[in-house]
């Protein structure tokens, strides 16, 4: 059955995310204070502005979520952990890893499990796993699907935003995958209600955008 738009409750859906590299600490405070305004899920930040999210939002409905081995994927397994450590230390209680995309290409089923099952183990936080679904072909997105749901994540995300964004198909195939196992995070491009909404009935159960505040503004225009 569709959903249509006044059966969503947009809010709870959405990662208000600001992961622009020149993101100065007046305008995370301004994505924090809408965030909270709205009542977002969660404000998605660099770890750099972590703590400062944490304090304009402490006792807050908005969670903070920060982003780990990002955009790349590529750092080490241990610089990862200590930089989701740190996070977690400084007030994050979400946290989107990124996939080791030369591990995957290459077959390294068994690092990538190490790497994801330590980093949730030891922060003992929500871990989104970000697979880059644009550079990856489909045997792969089920491979590290699979292998994130043996590592103990709580949610597979689409995508950083940089190499592409989020699609139908990908959102319905990792559903299919995870059957309903874990969350499945919409991320990357999507600036409309209308791309909100079929990703919301493709399967995803979060939606990483910066544009929240325009898409709850459409929404209510659109109730009037």
């Amino acid at each position: 059955m569709a959903i249509s738009r006044e059966e969503i409750d947009l809010v709870d859906y959405i990662d208000h995310s600001l992961l622009n590299p020149t993101a100065t600490p007046e305008q995370v405070k301004q994505c924090c204070l809408q965030a909270e305004q709205y009542g977002f899920k969660s404000v998605c930040v660099y770890p750099a502005f972590v703590r400062q999210a944490s304090e304009i939002l402490h006792g807050r409905k908005t969670k903070v979520c920060t982003v780990i081995g990002f955009p790349s994927g590529a750092t080490t397994s241990a610089v990862k952990l200590y930089e989701a450590q740190e996070a977690v230390d400084n007030g994050a209680v979400e946290l989107d890893v990124v996939i080791n995309l030369g591990w995957l290409k290459a077959g390294n089923s068994e690092a990538i499990y190490q790497e994801i099952a330590q980093i949730c183990h030891e922060t003992g936080q929500l871990v989104k796993v970000i697979l880059e679904t644009a550079l990856l072909t489909n045997a792969e997105k089920r491979l590290a699907a699979e292998i994130c749901l043996d590592a103990g994540a709580a949610f597979l995300k689409t995508s950083t935003g940089w190499f592409g964004g989020a699609t139908v198909e990908d959102v319905r195939l990792l559903k299919e995958i995870t059957n309903g196992q874990i969350g499945i995070k919409a991320s990357g491009g999507i600036r409309t209600l209308k791309q909100a909404i079929d990703l919301i009935q493709a399967g995803a159960t979060r939606l990483g955008t910066s544009r929240g505040v325009d898409l709850m503004e459409e929404l209510r225009a659109n109730k009037k």
